[in-house]
């Protein structure tokens, strides 16, 4: 085939499709009278190239010579005005309101990434902000390079998992990601496709998941090129990618996706699969459900078209890629949304949980020891979605719980002095009950160095904190330890069941058992003390005889200068019905403290 019939083939795509001999580009719109490509390849001349339509909003052309770096836009007739377009596929763009970049999405060298993601119960989740995660250089935002030198300090943390919230090209250069402009592009300033891409196979390379934050509830509104894309629009409305109706109220805007258009379905669910796809990304965190499955946040005011799309969307991804997750944050106790579709679900694997963070900053932040419920506590610790624990993340702080009004737990908890002995140790009893109770554990960054405040994107973390409080990141790092199982004696914290069997309302107690199949190494007891108060010679129900060994005491002094070092020891089990259990110990627990217990395991 010779270079003069390269236009007589159609390739297969959205966007631009870099092939052998040249470009082709393919665009859906469908109100249209003409479309246009002007780009570097033509010297930006308005009429040189029209694309050929193709028949149901599509159109289409081929340029040989036009190559990836190369800028572009598509120049649209509508009802004789003419305008220019960002390419809604466009893989990279100049800026969010600038020009498309032709992207070979095959001309990265993963050099061999082959990845998995852990089991679901086995993975510790870090919540990262790009931009603010480290300071970038000359007062810009931190990049996918400056979070790559942070590596080792995560790899000595102990977590497994790095939920990047979202990256998609937003306006300006500061931006917590919820804005998406072009939902393709990934953001500029962070540096761009090849950029992230680079980042996630040093984080394959380091033993990290990476787990992408993705915005389908809304686009934009600013700097958004999809709206009247075509030119054509209803009333006040966006036009063929957005509902014309008051369906496309959010309150972010009136940019809610019309979900009912099987083009702009298709459009998110290529997004999706793009990032496992293209990027290795080993999941997807999808923000809002609520909004896409709902009008206005109220469940009777359904939008089930959104549901459906999910569902088909969540069907195909696990097909594709078995060994991913997918996260909603539904922020509502709603079942379905893990469900299967089978089932009548969404077939999310799990979902943010807001029935465990709300209550949790409730308690730690509370003045009153008298107002900490420990009922509610045992209510809250037992909770699950469809008899599985793992189809909920739980966590004390993310990026949502630390802004928009609220602060940091240590903040909130003193907010005179965030390092007080109180704000610490109220902070770490929270951190204590994430990586016990039964759910995905996930942290915010610089949650493990005692970060005060509250989130900012502009305003990057103080890593000085890390040296200042590193007996606080140790204690994180051993909690997650114990949480993954490293010394092969807490099986337990890794496993579907739970048992709260001690709850004294009276001094503000609590223990329950964690266990996979039961034995020594498996079974692991955590005693919880919410009170400002010392308690000694306290009795518990144990499940086995024996010696426990205590694996973990918040109020080490190796934790920080400002605990006591209570000195909790191993406690023996001696023969008795208590609590429920066959046996019992009495033990020494600090004031607003965690202590975690299991038995060695038996060699074979």
């Amino acid at each position: 085939m010779g270079i003069n019939d390269i236009k007589q083939v159609k390739h297969a795509g959205m966007g631009s499709i870099v092939h052998n001999n040249g470009t082709a580009f393919r665009v859906w719109a469908p109100y249209a009278e003409s479309v246009w490509i002007t780009g570097d390849f033509n010297q930006w001349q308005e009429g040189s190239h029209l694309l050929e339509n193709e028949g149901n909003g599509y159109w289409y052309t081929d340029i040989p010579g036009a190559k990836a770096g190369q800028e572009y836009k598509y120049f649209i007739q509508y009802q004789g005005s003419r305008f220019y377009r960002i390419d809604p596929y466009a893989r990279q763009v100049t800026n969010s309101v600038g020009n498309s970049v032709i992207y070979d999405p095959n001309g990265f060298n993963w050099q061999n990434d082959q990845f998995k993601l852990p089991p679901h119960n086995e993975l510790v989740i870090y919540e990262m902000h790009i931009g603010s995660f480290t300071a970038g250089k000359d007062g810009k935002p931190g990049t996918f390079q400056d979070a790559i030198l942070k590596f080792d300090h995560l790899k000595n943390l102990g977590v497994n998992a790095i939920q990047v919230m979202p990256i998609a090209e937003f306006p300006g250069d500061y931006s917590w990601g919820y804005n998406p402009a072009n939902i393709f592009a990934v953001e500029t300033i962070y540096g761009g496709p090849d950029a992230f891409k680079h980042f996630v196979k040093e984080a394959h390379r380091a033993g990290f998941s990476v787990i992408q934050d993705v915005v389908y509830n809304h686009f934009g509104p600013t700097d958004l090129e999809l709206w009247r894309f075509d030119g054509w629009h209803e009333g006040d409305y966006g036009g063929i990618y957005f509902y014309n109706d008051e369906r496309a109220d959010t309150p972010w805007g009136s940019t809610r996706p019309d979900y009912g258009r099987p083009e702009v379905r298709q459009f998110i669910r290529d997004n999706a699969l793009m990032w496992l796809d293209e990027y290795h990304v080993d999941g997807l965190r999808v923000d809002s459900t609520l909004y896409i499955r709902t009008t206005d946040g109220n469940e009777e005011n359904e939008l089930p078209e959104g549901f459906r799309m999910m569902a088909d969307m969540n069907l195909e991804i696990r097909d594709r890629h078995p060994f991913s997750i997918l996260i909603a944050e539904d922020l509502r106790v709603n079942p379905l949304i893990t469900a299967d579709s089978d089932a009548g679900g969404a077939g999310f694997h799990t979902q943010w949980d807001a029935t465990f963070v709300h209550p949790i900053r409730a308690m730690i932040e509370a003045i009153s020891d008298e107002s900490r419920s420990m009922e509610q506590l045992k209510n809250l610790i037992s909770f699950n979605y469809n008899n599985d624990v793992f189809q909920r993340v739980i966590y004390s702080e993310s990026h949502d719980e630390v802004a928009n009004g609220k602060a940091r737990a240590p903040q909130e908890v003193d907010p005179d002095d965030p390092t007080s002995w109180l704000a610490q140790k109220r902070s770490t009893l929270a951190a204590g009950l994430v990586f016990t109770s039964p759910g995905i554990p996930m942290i915010f960054q610089g949650q493990e160095f005692l970060q005060g405040d509250w989130f900012q994107d502009n305003v990057p973390l103080d890593w000085a904190m890390n040296e200042d409080f590193h007996g606080i990141t140790r204690l994180y790092r051993d909690l997650i330890r114990l949480r993954r199982n490293w010394a092969d004696n807490s099986r337990g914290l890794r496993g579907q069941f739970v048992n709260v069997f001690h709850v004294n309302e009276q001094q503000k107690m609590l223990a329950f058992q964690r266990w996979d199949q039961h034995g020594k190494g498996d079974d692991v007891v955590i005693v919880v003390n919410f009170a400002n108060e010392l308690r000694r010679d306290y009795s518990i129900g144990l499940p086995d005889g024996g010696s426990w060994r205590l694996r973990f005491n918040s109020d080490a002094n190796i934790y920080s200068d400002a605990f006591a070092n209570t000195k909790s020891f191993d406690v023996d089990a001696y023969q008795g019905v208590t609590d429920g259990l066959s046996h019992y110990g009495i033990l020494e627990i600090a004031p607003y403290s965690v202590l975690i217990f299991s038995q060695d395991r038996e060699n074979n």
